[in-house]
């Protein structure tokens, strides 16, 4: 797999690579969000031709996740070359967003404590497939399976914290957290029959949990 950085993707990767786990907040300011970018569909009567539009939209949202997930592999097995670490790189697609994950090697130094490292390669990683293909990039970045692992936690802390909120009736609020982690204790805690809700500002945004009533 060739790497094709483009413009301004050395910088990125020296950047994030010397070293990984020093990586400045700076770096991630000039990432695009998400919610910038807002696709309006124009309103078909005719069912056919929605039923046809819509298959076509699916093959084209499918063709440029595949996309956004061989941009994003290229681009972190530059970063792999660059520090000299071993790893494999595989692609998927799920739900509505590329997954690139790193695997068969122990790779710390690009997790980083409680992710911070990985969090920050993700965000760079988006900002080199926005640069190359022009697209906002929304795609998950995991490396040696710490999301999956941290998922597996922050479910069965989602449903502890749950279970105390039901039993004491008092609120309870967790301490800070990514989005990432945050989208799971939530959906731990709506599957409990408990509602949640987010506070607070980046990078110091929590949870909190509250009981029924």
């Amino acid at each position: 797999m060739g790497v094709d950085p483009g413009k301004g993707f050395g910088m990125v990767a020296d950047e994030a690579v010397a070293p990984a786990a020093g990586l400045d907040e700076q770096e991630l300011d000039s990432v695009v969000d998400e919610d910038d970018v807002v696709d309006d569909e124009d309103v078909v009567d005719d069912e056919d031709v929605v039923d046809d539009e819509d298959e076509e939209d699916e093959e084209a949202d499918l063709s440029s996740l595949e996309e956004e997930g061989e941009v994003a592999a290229d681009y972190i097995e530059g970063l792999l070359d660059i520090a000299d670490l071993d790893g494999d790189i595989d692609m998927d697609v799920e739900g509505d967003r590329a997954v690139v994950s790193v695997v068969g090697a122990t790779l710390d130094e690009l997790v980083g404590d409680d992710g911070e490292v990985l969090e920050a390669l993700q965000e760079l990683t988006r900002l080199a497939v926005h640069r190359k293909t022009g697209l906002r990039a929304r795609l998950m970045l995991d490396v040696g399976g710490f999301r999956a692992r941290r998922r597996s936690e922050l479910a069965e802390l989602g449903r502890s914290v749950a279970a105390e909120v039901e039993r004491t009736g008092e609120p309870k609020k967790l301490r800070a957290m990514s989005p990432f982690e945050r989208k799971i204790i939530h959906d731990a805690v709506a599957l409990a029959g408990l509602r949640s809700e987010s506070e607070g500002e980046e990078p110091n945004r929590r949870v909190v949990v509250f009981p029924v009533g």
